[in-house]
């Protein structure tokens, strides 16, 4: 076998019918397996999606183990000498992904992903490069992160993303929503961490990965993602994107976005963190006051937002004892 795919479900098998649609049948390119992993949907998934596909292995964790927890679930099954991660809202574009397979598998890097592209076909950020300490994350601070956010243009800092691939690319880190990876590789690095839930857990899978070969984005190949729908739906979030940290969802990335930091950074750079969101909750409740004083009435809206942040920020403080420990522990907030 050349290539198993694997995609992680949770009550959303319209978006997987729609890809493997696309993705299925094979072309004969290379022989691929699709594995689907249900995490305890508990609704008419396996039905809709074996019928279409009964080709398809399919895996019941029993609960919604998250990503880390399902895709290894698949790897472990997995037959194929490449694994591809791929997110059930995702949409094959001209094979690509047997076309990204038939490239590895010929080439010394160890991973790749292709170019992602939004429903309007422009494009998404596909491939990262680290930066010390995760300090680019910061960004997504409530008004302390657009300072942040200055300050690096300033100093001209390099950016950490390849906003749009050219030919092949050399990454750091390949976007979760597509990841192909050399099941060598996997043997080397190990499997996903499972105390990760849902978010992050592919950037900290990376930075094991990437002690063992290179890693690259194949441009001209492209794979359509509707961004963050599939969590969207499911935890009931009407954001899409990976930046807003006042609802639930969002405690989910602040949490994993931290406990990403302590594995792959350590104690000191976590601890820094921390201490930026802390540091943004009275900036936030300030520029609340001033622009409810002086620009607008008092909206509902902008107190709710704060006090969730604030609740978010407090509730992941609780949490950076054991963070610390970095013993196991399955950080599901959702």
């Amino acid at each position: 076998m050349d290539l198993s795919v694997i995609i992680v479900n949770y009550k959303s098998p319209r978006l997987v019918l729609d890809c493997l649609h696309t993705l299925l049948p094979s072309t004969g390119l290379v022989q691929m397996e699709v594995i689907v992993v249900d995490n305890g949907s508990g609704d008419e998934s396996e039905m809709l999606i074996r019928t279409a596909f009964p080709q398809v292995k399919w895996i019941q964790t029993g609960y919604n183990s998250g990503f880390a927890r399902g895709n290894n679930a698949g790897i472990r099954v997995a037959e194929g000498r490449a694994i591809l991660l791929l997110n059930s809202d995702t949409l094959n574009e001209r094979n690509a992904v047997e076309r990204c397979a038939e490239r590895l598998l010929q080439s010394t890097a160890i991973a790749a992903g292709v170019q992602l592209l939004n429903p309007d076909r422009t494009s998404q950020i596909s491939g990262n490069l680290f930066m010390k300490g995760g300090l680019n994350h910061l960004m997504s601070v409530p008004y302390l992160g657009r300072l942040i956010r200055a300050a690096g243009l300033l100093l001209k800092v390099k950016k950490t993303n390849v906003a749009q691939a050219e030919g092949e690319v050399q990454v750091d880190w390949i976007n979760g929503a597509f990841l192909m990876v050399k099941k060598e590789a996997i043997e080397k690095a190990g499997l996903l961490d499972e105390d990760f839930f849902l978010y992050a857990e592919e950037i900290e899978w990376c930075s094991r990965l990437h002690k063992t070969g290179k890693m690259v984005i194949y441009g001209d190949l492209h794979v359509i993602h509707l961004v963050g729908m599939t969590a969207s739906e499911a935890f009931g979030s009407s954001f899409r994107g990976y930046t807003e940290l006042t609802d639930r969802k969002g405690l989910q990335l602040l949490v994993s976005g931290w406990l990403r930091i302590r594995k792959q950074f350590g104690v000191g750079w976590l601890l820094l963190h921390a201490a930026v969101y802390a540091a943004a909750i009275p900036v936030y409740f300030l520029a609340f006051l001033l622009s409810t004083l002086l620009f607008r009435p008092h909206r509902a809206a902008h107190w709710h937002s704060f006090a969730s942040y604030t609740g978010n920020v407090c509730r992941s403080i609780a949490l950076l004892p054991r963070m610390i420990r970095n013993r196991p522990y399955f950080y599901k907030m959702l």
